[in-house]
């Protein structure tokens, strides 16, 4: 517990501006937050102007009771001691990298006279070659699985090879040649492992020409049965490649992604190793608050790569602020040059896409998770003060562009997620435009009038995408219903709208509701909320681009409503009516041939031309 008075002025006062990193620390003596700085004094005195402060480093710095320095030379040598404290202490402000195992390699011995190829993990004291790093465990053993059919090279372990005196099921099955009891003969033995490294080292097309021309060689010498393993070799090598072989890659590259949603970010890291896809793997960094996807890469990067093997590029999917510090970094670690490349074109940019599509899809899983999503629901009876734990939300959002092409989204999540069957979007008509207040009444009451009838199912709240006044609408809307069992919450945007300082609006409350800073029932809210706004804009779009393809035709004589809409259907939108003769309109029940030709003249004879 610290008790010291901290003199801030005076500590700040006193700052040096050289390099290095700060500790922050709370009154029970944790450290909650490290970052570092080229200029201390400069750094650490912004956290305390709150002209320059944000939001979510207010929240922080009213808990700093202490803060620790320890000054670098350089600010790249600030960035590994910053990462390396990071991964030590996990401060709760920053975004930390979870623990993660070594990662697995392949071993080829060079102690043994039949060397074996094995899983390894650990320190490489061992002598022989080491492939990878692969991504996983399983990444290793399906490569291992993979050789094995086309170079039967042993993968036992010692023990077992050295007290063998008949061979074992691996020879059987043709998945080793039994050098245990010396069915192989040393030489042929090497050329498979030879091959097999040829293969690890991504010179494939070498290993392929080697493999022909011994082919071709068997089958002048009359050699038919040989011929036809190398035939078999070839055959199964070109499959692999087919599948795991980067096309236009060489050398090693990891390909890094990031999605964030809700408060929770995915990063997605694909590793090519010498033009080869050995596999991908996915992380989730513990955040307290919500970041871009730039600040989390440029946060993962340092505290993953640090103290690994780091490939000569990474492709990232979005630009680092301190790509040139990070990259000068990596370099001097790995002793070569290290690029961070964000714009890629070609081949490089479908892998790019993969990886993020990669990301979003694990970051949705996670979300979903069942047991994550009770827990806040747990969370927000507690934060809420419901009786019993919730069971079904909805929320409301409204989007429009400058007051026209009003609609409103309501979506629907019960405890195993998002209930996408359950969603429905209400154009408002009638309103002034731009009347959020209006639309928020009339898309509730209309909702909630279907719930007295019997269509859907009554939720236990009811978030609102905005402030008092939406909330008065809506709880206008249930009162003249005679709704009265739903509890009405309102989500604003807190101060610079950022996710995280969201104020909860509840009826019959002076004050918004403090809700517990980085509680698991924030995430529960602001993922509600993101995706009422998603299926808001989505509907909106749809609404607008429909009301412009159908204006087009609106001023066709003798062209209404529903034909238009049939003629949009037939041909697949407004380009493929414009495309079609006059002969292929007449074909559509309802147009005749004059109308067929005004339709046809609208589109090709403007301007009397």
């Amino acid at each position: 517990m610290i008790t010291s008075d901290f003199d801030i002025k005076y500590f700040l006062k006193n700052l040096t501006k050289r390099p290095g990193i700060y500790k922050m620390l709370n009154d029970k003596g944790d450290i909650i937050y490290i970052g570092k700085a080229k200029n201390l004094k400069k750094r650490v005195s912004s956290y305390f102007r709150k002209t320059t402060a944000s939001p979510r480093q207010q929240a922080m710095v009213v808990k700093i009771v202490a803060i620790e320095v320890t000054v670098t030379h350089t600010e790249g040598e600030a960035l590994l001691l910053e990462s390396q404290q990071i991964k030590k202490f996990k401060p709760r402000y920053n975004i930390c990298l979870r623990d993660d195992k070594s990662y697995p390699y392949l071993f080829i011995s060079s102690y043994h006279d039949y060397p074996q190829i094995t899983f390894h993990r650990g320190a490489k004291k061992k002598r022989g070659q080491y492939f990878g790093p692969y991504p996983s465990a399983g990444a290793v053993k399906e490569t291992l699985k993979l050789l094995q059919k086309i170079f039967p090279v042993r993968q036992c372990d010692d023990s077992y090879y050295n007290n063998r005196t008949r061979p074992c099921l691996q020879h059987q099955i043709e998945r080793c040649t039994a050098p245990c009891v010396g069915f192989i003969e040393k030489d042929d033995y090497h050329q498979d492992l030879d091959n097999t490294i040829l293969f690890l080292e991504g010179k494939s097309d070498l290993l392929i020409d080697q493999l022909i021309d011994k082919m071709e060689t068997a089958s002048i010498n009359l050699e038919f049965e040989r011929a036809v393993i190398f035939r078999d070799q070839i055959a199964r090598l070109r499959n692999i490649l087919e599948k795991h072989f980067v096309h236009g890659e060489k050398g090693d590259v990891d390909i890094i992604a990031c999605a964030t949603k809700a408060g929770v970010a995915s990063v997605q890291v694909f590793f090519i190793r010498n033009g080869q896809n050995l596999g991908n793997k996915v992380f989730f960094p513990k955040m307290s608050n919500d970041y871009s996807e730039n600040a989390i890469l440029q946060a993962f990067i340092p505290q993953y790569y640090l103290a690994k093997q780091v490939p000569y590029e990474l492709l990232v999917s979005h630009a680092l602020e301190e790509n040139k510090l990070i990259t000068e970094v990596l370099s001097k670690q790995a002793n070569h040059s290290v690029a961070i490349s964000t714009n890629i074109r070609g081949e490089r940019l479908k892998w790019l896409q993969m990886a993020e599509t990669n990301a979003e899809n694990s970051l949705l899983s996670k979300l979903s998770d069942k047991q994550g999503i009770y827990a806040r629901y747990l969370n927000l009876q507690e934060e809420l003060g419901c009786l019993e734990v919730p069971k079904r939300l909805e929320c409301f959002d409204i989007s429009h562009t400058q007051g026209d092409f009003t609609v409103a989204s309501c979506v629907v999540f019960d405890r195993e997620g998002p209930l996408k069957s359950a969603y429905r979007r209400f154009n408002i008509e009638g309103i002034t435009p731009g009347d959020d207040y209006a639309a928020i009444y009339q898309s509730v009451y209309r909702r909630f009038k279907r719930l007295k009838k019997g269509e859907h199912i009554t939720p236990d709240i009811l978030f609102i995408d905005g402030g008092k006044g939406q909330v008065g609408q809506a709880q206008k809307a249930l009162k003249e219903l005679q709704v009265n069992d739903v509890m009405i919450v309102g989500v604003s945007k807190g101060a610079d709208r950022k996710a995280g300082m969201e104020k909860l609006i509840v009826v019959e409350q002076e004050q918004p509701l403090d809700i517990t800073s980085g509680a698991s029932a924030l995430l529960l809210i602001q993922h509600i909320r993101d995706e009422a706004h998603r299926f808001a804009i989505t509907a909106h779009r749809q609404r607008r681009g429909k009301a412009k393809r159908e204006s087009v035709l609106e001023g066709i004589a003798g062209l209404g409503r529903k034909r238009r809409q049939q003629l949009l259907k037939q041909f697949g939108g407004l380009q493929g009516v414009s495309n079609a003769g006059v002969d292929t309109l007449c074909s559509i029940n309802g147009i005749s041939k004059q109308l067929a030709q005004r339709i046809y003249d609208n589109f090709h004879h403007q301007d009397g031309h």
